[in-house]
């Protein structure tokens, strides 16, 4: 372990674990009912269940134990109120748990260590790299995207207790500490209603106005203090994006006055912040000619804020004139006193502007052929027969397409919104600035058509060719369908008219590529795999095009949906990638696990602009797979998909999930404002289902399938092939290859197989759970092979004892779960009388809270 490893890990056991064990103390005092003898019986069970586990019990028997040797309950009542204390208990505990660590972030992590940007610098200059960072600096940036997708448990109130608790816990001030413990211990954690789309919206701009501001800030004026006049103020750097009240795909709540009202609220969260800080600015700034200029700037913004209907006049140029003739004359006259303060805002509203993050419209690629269907049924705008025609005949229709078509045309549903969202996007672009709302994201996208239908909508809706400030942005997820990308984008690149748009958008074409339905539909190597795949090929036929290819990737928190190592990722892709700009999407819990706190999210934001940086500017060895690496690689993810498709096409696997999982329980937990699945059948599908679910679901069994299945079978096959040696080779050279495997490892930690181990006999499910748990071992044995380790995530030792930590936390939460679906099951097959059925099911979806938050990134 190296020196950086033992000192993290120290300052972890000092900062977390050591003060985990004083305050879970105070934990006794809680407002609870009867809370010590709780604490005292979840300490007994949490033994009861360590033990019973290594004696192969199931959680049923576990449980029935329990009450047996430590209560005198007799009545089911009592014994489920208790069960309900466990959960509110241990629920408060991960927050402890959570705090601590945000808490000591700085502590554990080397501010100016490997991936910071101090490191980058000492690295340029060392190098005499100043002139490629200049050039790199021109026009690269990173675009973190927060998105609405429901795996934040942790209702607004809980969160902001979260945030005050840490700060509390880095002072040590017990006094306070013990008082957030007791709101805590008042504070709901469960949702009684779903939220809306505008809530989620408030929620996540929370972490704009408390975090990301901050965070983008003290970034940005390092970079420009360290590297003078390096970057061009028409390139910002960071720049954030926003789904919350866009995106539309299959959530039916989502509606154009929630568009409106979202960008409304963006708008006025920036001008607030930018009106405290020129607050503060005027209690240093006093002097003669500057004072006047601020009282101004005050005042627009006052207005704009607390003023109905004042919004026109603000523009962000203008503010920055503003700022920079205050600048002048401080450097001019007042020998450049308090000029840091100025730049510092100065490079936020670079950053920000009048739009704080740029709001994206998402649409599934089926709505908009019903829409266009629907205009021609409706007007004489399209041709009657439009959708008889073939794909060529649309296509040129939908080239040549203009016309202003009103709402009204429509009286409502999805045609109506559909037309006026893209009608909105004009007024948002009016209020907020073209960066306001500047990109349409066509999800599951599986065709040229499919991106014309878009534009053509916009022609049909009073856009012209010389204003469409839009970026058309095709998803590719399915594993046919990022096969296909490349000859997709190749047949647009060759069309004189979808040039010519792009020509206006500066030659520069955004492709989304999403990792959730991939792993989904391929397993989690093929789903990688093809991704990697689909960049190489669209990187090459854009050049061949001339146009310059922008990556978004839409990454959930789980190394399943493409998280974990995501700075590794992006610092190991070669030259055969585009690496213009690094964009992804930030949800669920890791908006609050790496960007929770100014320091988390500037330490990660700082990882991911070193990743993009050092990739072109530093010479390092290369990390550009060789053709022979690449075609192992390809033959491991072919290896991996078979192995995975024989999993799901096993009939009983949905119905394992359904029944074992607490999969079915998920719309009820009220943590997102959109469905659990698409469509309304109520027949479960795996296309219909959302990735988050179905790899939450995976993860609250503590199986995580979809994080290493097919692993261990494809490595076991290229042994057999007498090419593991050629593998190892590659795990050594291929950063690639190696984060893959690391993140594998996460999800495979995160596993506990002994919780459903009961399973192993079920008449039903027996062979499904051991196939499972014989994949686990293979992918353990083999990666043990690559590494030469013998445990998992020997490499991160914090992050090894954190998972550790958690999931001993949450192990009463995991096995009253698995005991409360058990007894569901039981009432379900003797078809008894439903007794206490709804109280089962609700310890199910109460427990689930718990489970994912300590998982941190489990879904």
């Amino acid at each position: 372990m190296d020196h950086q490893s033992t000192r993290g890990l120290q300052q972890f056991k000092n900062y977390v674990g050591i003060k985990f064990q004083l305050y879970n103390s105070l934990f006794t005092s809680l407002p609870f009912h009867r809370i010590e003898k709780t604490g005292i019986l979840l300490s007994l069970l949490l033994n009861n269940c360590e033990e019973g586990y290594k004696k192969k019990q199931s959680p049923m028997q576990i449980i029935d134990e329990f009450f047996e040797k430590h209560t005198s309950y007799i009545k089911e009542q009592d014994k489920l109120d208790l069960l309900f204390r466990f959960i509110q208990y241990v629920e408060r505990q991960v927050v402890l748990f959570d705090a601590l660590e945000d808490a000591s972030f700085k502590e554990i992590n080397d501010f100016n260590g490997i991936g910071t940007l101090k490191y980058l610098a000492a690295d340029v200059i060392q190098e005499g790299k100043q002139e490629e960072l200049a050039k790199k600096l021109e026009d690269f940036s990173i675009r973190l995207v927060l998105t609405a997708h429901p795996t934040q448990f942790y209702p607004g109130p809980v969160l902001g207790i979260i945030h005050d608790l840490s700060k509390a816990l880095a002072e040590n001030n017990t006094s306070q500490i013990n008082m957030y413990l007791q709101q805590l211990g008042k504070t709901p954690f469960f949702k009684k209603e779903k939220p809306t789309p505008f809530d989620e919206a408030v929620s996540l701009i929370w972490y704009l106005e408390n975090v990301f501001y901050n965070a983008a800030g003290r970034i940005i004026t390092y970079l420009n203090t360290q590297f003078p006049q390096m970057i061009p103020d028409t390139n910002p750097v960071i720049t954030m994006g926003f789904w919350p009240g866009g995106d539309r795909d299959g959530n039916p709540f989502v509606t154009v006055d929630t568009t409106l009202k979202v960008a409304d609220a963006l708008r006025g969260s920036i001008i607030k912040c930018y009106y405290l800080e020129v607050r503060k600015l005027k209690r240093r700034l006093t002097f003669k000619g500057v004072d006047t200029i601020l009282a101004d700037l005050e005042k627009q913004l006052y207005e704009n804020i607390f003023i109905p209907g004042q919004r026109t006049f603000l523009s962000k140029q203008g503010i920055l004139d503003a700022l920079q003739k205050i600048r002048e004359i401080l450097i001019y006259q007042h020998n450049g006193l308090f000029q840091h303060l100025v730049d510092n805002l100065i490079n936020k509203v670079h950053v920000f502007g009048l739009h704080f993050a740029s709001l994206d419209v998402r649409q599934d690629s089926s709505i908009h052929g019903k829409v266009l269907e629907a205009i021609a049924a409706k007007t004489d705008i399209l041709p009657k027969n439009y959708a008889e025609l073939s794909e060529e005949e649309k296509k040129k229709l939908l080239y040549k397409a203009s016309g202003d078509i009103g709402g009204h045309v429509f009286e409502d549903g999805i045609e109506k919104d559909t037309l006026l969202s893209i009608k909105a996007i004009k007024e948002i672009q009016q209020y907020n600035g073209v960066e306001g709302c500047s990109r349409y994201i066509i999800s599951q996208c599986n065709s040229a058509l499919n991106l014309l239908e878009v534009y053509g909508l916009f022609k049909l809706c009073g856009w012209k060719n010389e204003d469409l400030t839009i970026d058309i942005v095709p998803l590719f997820e399915t594993i046919d369908d990022l096969q296909e990308a490349a000859d997709i984008m190749e047949e647009l690149y060759a069309n004189e008219i979808y040039r010519k748009h792009l020509q206006k958008r500066n030659n520069r074409q955004t492709i989304m590529l999403g990792f959730s339905d991939g792993t989904k539909d391929g397993g989690y190597l093929m789903a990688n795999w093809s991704i990697y795949k689909a960049k190489e090929k669209l990187t090459s036929i854009s050049a061949k095009y001339g146009i310059d290819v922008v990556f978004f990737d839409g990454r959930g928190g789980p190394p399943a949906r493409g998280g974990g190592k995501t700075h590794k990722f992006y610092a190991s892709m070669g030259n055969n990638i585009s690496n213009k700009e690094i964009q992804l999407t930030i949800q669920g819990q890791t908006v609050s696990s790496n960007f929770g706190t100014i320091d988390s999210a500037q330490f990660n934001i700082e990882q991911l602009l070193n990743a993009g940086i050092s990739n072109d500017v530093l010479a390092d060895k290369d990390k550009t797979l060789s053709k022979e690496e690449e075609e192992l690689l390809g033959e491991l993810a072919e290896e991996g998909l078979k192995s995975y498709n024989e999993l799901k096409n096993n009939p009983d696997f949905l119905n394992y999930l359904a029944h074992v999982s607490p999969l079915k329980f998920y719309s009820q937990t009220n943590i997102g404002s959109r469905p659990a699945k698409r469509g309304s059948s109520a027949k479960l599908s795996l296309k219909d289902l959302r990735a988050i679910p179905f790899v939450g679901a995976w993860s609250q069994l503590k199986q995580n399938v979809t994080g290493y299945y097919g692993v261990g079978t494809a490595l076991q096959a290229m042994e057999k092939k007498g090419k593991l040696n050629d593998i190892k080779k590659v795990y050594r050279h291929s950063m690639f290859f190696k984060t893959l495997m690391d993140n594998c490892e996460m999800a495979m930690k995160k596993c506990f197989f002994p919780l459903t181990e009961y399973l192993a006999q079920d008449p039903r499910y027996g062979e499904i759970w051991n196939q499972i748990y014989k994949e686990y071992e293979l992918t353990q044995r083999y990666i043990f092979l690559l590494s030469g380790k013998s445990e998992l995530m020997a490499d991160y030792p914090v992050e090894q004892l954190s998972v550790q930590m958690r999931e001993r936390i949450v192990l009463p939460l995991t096995t009253i779960q698995q005991y409360a679906m058990a007894r569901i099951r039981l009432m379900e097959e003797q078809n008894a009388q439903p007794q206490h059925k709804e109280i089962f099911e609700k310890l199910v979806i109460r427990s689930s809270f718990g489970i994912i938050n300590a998982g941190r990134n489990s879904a």
